[in-house]
């Protein structure tokens, strides 16, 4: 048995209790679909702060069970029943940090019972310490259980490095892998920061889906994927491991349309020896048209295996060298572009390039160039028909935000505006 908390607001909270439906978004929904029935669920309501349960998983979590409820926002859902009489504990929140518990994480066995034991304490109000000679528990006694339990089992709740789904399209990592199994080889020329790839299907995929990344490298995207239960394929032209297929991405041995995702870090150009195969792309220079005619070979095959609507993510960086810069990353794009509608592009910060140390930071100031400083995510999705690709503009409702100046109020701001607008 294991647990959950859902959340909701005062809008949403008789929602769920008049459907006896609980459902989260996207950023939770791998979890939610990870219930089964019997699981014993609660209930957070953010707005008056307050913790109702328990709750027990009739249905597996699934996608959309109802798609209407909540008007279609939070379509990972699970039905629930009621464990008695509804109880609530106030000062949730507070209970909740002492308890290192949070609303997107799986419940052990324990913690389900931590929490079905504060709420079943007459006269507990989530205090950190209750005065003396008041019945219920004191939350920091429970909290010290919790955690010797935890120590015993060998668990642990601290973040450690845990991934968060980035909201922006500037990403910093300031480690390659994250938790406690590593992802990929940190040693491996170019490896890809595990965070990436987790953003990718935690965003793109849902649990089972395949992706395929078809320069696999040390295997960072087979590791991100197992861990998170989607179905995976790495190929590379020379394998390093077992479980990476040995395989140019030229050439990619698969079903058309049958992949949900693909990742692909490919070469910047000649300036780094990825492995000693002869055919390797990598040893071709990013100055030549032929660079990105290899290149190409491998966008047409990853747009022959996507499935339609599915997205494509390529990492890829610019290059200087021998005081000659060249835009890589914006060539790529270009081509990117004859096969794959734009989703967006993000810029990942560099870190761990060997020319981020003192020397080199100085040379660029004293002879005027620059250090690369980030990388490109270039995120392109696979028409959902060909005809729709390069289809014409949308009329867009700009939201005017308006700025307080010389004094005048907002309010005298908006009337001057309408009169304006009626002349």
């Amino acid at each position: 048995m294991k647990g959950f908390i859902f959340k909701c607001t005062e809008k949403t909270e008789r929602e769920c209790l008049d459907r006896l439906l609980l459902g989260t978004d996207k950023l939770a929904g791998d979890e939610v679909l990870s219930l089964q029935p019997g699981d014993r669920l609660f209930l957070l309501n953010l707005g008056s702060d307050r913790l109702l349960g328990m709750f027990e998983a009739e249905s597996c979590g699934q996608k959309n069970i109802v798609p209407e409820a909540w008007k279609g926002r939070y379509p990972y859902q699970i039905k629930v029943r009621c464990c008695g009489a509804i109880r609530l504990l106030q000062n949730a929140k507070e209970s909740l940090s002492a308890l290192q518990l949070d609303s997107h994480q799986i419940l052990y066995d324990f913690e389900v019972d931590a929490l079905s034991t504060l709420l079943s304490s007459d006269g507990f109000q989530g205090q950190l310490v209750i005065r003396e000679g008041d019945s219920g528990w004191k939350l920091r006694e429970l909290a010290e259980k919790l955690q010797r339990i935890r120590s015993e089992r060998g668990l642990s709740r601290k973040i450690n490095g845990r991934p968060i789904l980035e909201s922006t399209t500037h990403w910093d990592f300031p480690t390659q892998s994250y938790g406690s199994t590593p992802k990929g080889n940190n040693k491996y020329p170019g490896v890809t920061p595990a965070f990436i790839i987790w953003n990718l299907i935690k965003r793109y995929t849902e649990p089972g889906d395949l992706v395929l990344d078809p320069m696999c490298g040390s295997g960072t995207t087979i590791d991100v994927c197992k861990e998170e239960g989607r179905r995976v394929i790495g190929y590379d032209i020379v394998s390093v491991r077992p479980d990476i297929i040995e395989n140019d991405a030229r050439n990619i041995p698969l079903e058309d349309n049958s992949v949900d995702l693909v990742f692909i870090d490919s070469p910047y150009g000649d300036n780094i020896k990825y492995n000693p195969s002869p055919n390797s792309i990598g040893n071709i220079s990013a100055e030549t048209d032929e660079f990105y005619g290899e290149l190409e070979k491998v966008m047409k095959e990853a747009h022959r295996v996507l499935k339609p609507g599915k997205v494509l993510g390529w990492l890829i960086g610019d290059q200087w060298v021998k005081k000659r810069f060249t835009p890589v990353g914006l060539k790529v794009y270009e081509r990117l572009t004859k096969y794959f509608e734009p989703v967006d592009i993000i810029c990942v910060v560099r870190r761990s390039q060997s020319s981020n140390t003192g020397v080199w930071h100085n040379r660029a100031r004293r002879f005027n160039f620059y250090l690369r400083g980030f990388k490109y995510l270039h995120i392109v999705r696979k028409p959902e028909t060909e005809s729709r690709k390069g289809r014409g503009g949308r009329a867009i409702k700009w939201t005017q935000y308006l700025r307080t100046l010389s004094g005048a109020t907002t309010n005298q701001l908006k009337v001057k505006q309408r009169q304006e607008g009626t002349r």
